[in-house]
């Protein structure tokens, strides 16, 4: 695939939806405490992932890398499968 470049973000994430053409959709967990209360809070975001050779599927954990705009919303590409 492709190699990491610069300092550019990574993220790992598990692959929700693979029923498109060269594009996923991976979801990132994060835990954290808030600031000021102490709470641990669970966060998911989604991201639009650029597959240009449609190697993931539905639960599959990726990696996954901010690249240029490749649409309005997909501005992250696949960098490799890992489980």
């Amino acid at each position: 695939m492709m190699i990491e470049r610069n300092n550019r973000k990574c993220r790992v994430g598990i692959v929700i939806n693979d029923k498109n053409d060269k594009t996923r959709k991976v979801s990132i967990k994060r835990v954290f405490r808030h600031p000021l209360y102490g709470k641990i809070i669970c966060e998911n975001k989604k991201f639009t992932v650029h597959d240009e050779y449609n190697v993931s599927h539905m639960g599959d954990i990726v990696k996954i890398m901010e690249s240029r705009s490749f649409s309005r919303t997909k501005k992250w590409i696949l960098i490799r499968v890992l489980k």
